[in-house]
């Protein structure tokens, strides 16, 4: 089989890569062994505003245009839903937070995403006395059915091969590479967290992060937004949210831990004051980077071969803006952002 790629992974990361591949009509093929679970338990929220601090998100304008653009795309080709548009209010712990919320949404980069009037808490279930803050232009992308639809998608097409990538079978020819009989000009490795195991990548400074997400079942809550306190609460259907999510830095699997569960729990106990029962939890290793950049290049080395990694938190966001990048550097050679190049390290 001859293809100008081979992709290694098939998250956020992948399908966005993929996605520029389709738009220019390129051939691929895929690799994924579904070790990496990163992406399949995100929340999928695309929110432009860092709501700890108010600020705005990096590039928030520019990641947000090409990814709704190219969610709608799939959304039209796999006949599936997958952009739930749905407000995110911030949860105000005090008048001191209103007033850095004002101060914010004078600012320039930040004026159209938040909004100046305060929503009154008129929901008995919700712990809110200082009221919340709106933010625009937000929403959820369903990662998980995106990413089992594309690979359905995929696998009808004769474009994905589920199977661990051993590494050590990559041949490296004058001009591409062969991989057990398959054969490219191009490879590009967008694995998340199991950039680890990469001989060819692992010395990139990776700070992989664990998240737990806890699904709960409360029929008295009725919110239809995304609340953001202590923890998030995104309203799934029928009475179901989600609520996430930890960062650990230590145990890095992909097993469910009862402290994580513990320490939601705790924090969701001050945001809502209703019944609720647990009825799920999951957990993935994000691929996060110490100065929150994504990882993105060439192999110093080896020539036509490259890394598409560490969209930390944001992936859904950030995916579609630095696949973008990654295409122009390979096809028309347009040197990518200092911020993301993998050179910077």
């Amino acid at each position: 089989m001859k293809v100008d790629y081979i992709i290694v992974g098939i998250g956020l990361a992948g399908i966005s890569f993929c996605e520029q591949l389709i738009a220019n009509n390129k051939t691929f093929v895929v690799f994924d062994d579904a070790s990496q679970k990163s992406s399949t338990v995100a929340g999928g929220l695309y929110n432009p505003v860092v709501l700890k601090r108010f600020t705005p998100v990096w590039k928030s304008k520019e990641q947000l245009d090409l990814a709704l653009k190219m969610y709608f795309e799939i959304e039209l080709r796999l006949n599936t839903i997958l952009d739930y548009k749905i407000p995110v209010y911030r949860k105000f712990a005090s008048l001191e937070e209103q007033n850095n919320w004002f101060a914010a949404s004078d600012k320039p980069s930040l004026s159209k995403y938040l909004s100046t009037n305060i929503v009154k808490n008129k929901n008995e279930s919700v712990n809110a006395p200082y009221g919340f803050g709106e933010v625009y232009g937000t929403g959820r992308i369903d990662v998980k059915t995106l990413i089992s639809a594309y690979k359905s998608n995929l696998t009808n097409d004769n474009l994905f091969v589920e199977s661990a990538f051993r590494y050590e079978d990559v041949e490296v020819l004058g001009n591409g590479f062969n991989y057990k009989g398959t054969t490219s000009k191009y490879i590009v490795f967008a694995e998340g967290f199991g950039i680890t195991k990469n001989p060819f990548f692992k010395h990139l400074p990776l700070v992989p992060t664990k998240g737990e997400l806890l699904t709960i079942y409360a029929p008295e809550l009725k919110i239809d937004f995304v609340l953001k306190g202590p923890v998030f609460l995104i309203p799934l259907k029928k009475h179901h949210y989600l609520v996430g999510a930890t960062y650990e830095w230590k145990n890095l699997t992909n097993s469910v831990t009862s402290s994580a569960k513990n320490k939601l729990l705790t924090k969701l106990k001050t945001l809502i004051n209703c019944s609720f029962k647990v009825v799920n939890q999951v957990a993935g290793v994000r691929p996060t980077v110490k100065d929150r950049r994504p990882l993105v290049g060439e192999h110093p080395d080896i020539k036509n071969m490259f890394v598409l990694n560490g969209l930390g938190t944001r992936g859904v966001m950030i995916g579609p803006y630095v696949s973008e990048q990654l295409y122009k550097l390979i096809e028309t050679q347009v040197p990518l952002e200092k911020e993301i190049d993998i050179a910077r390290f």
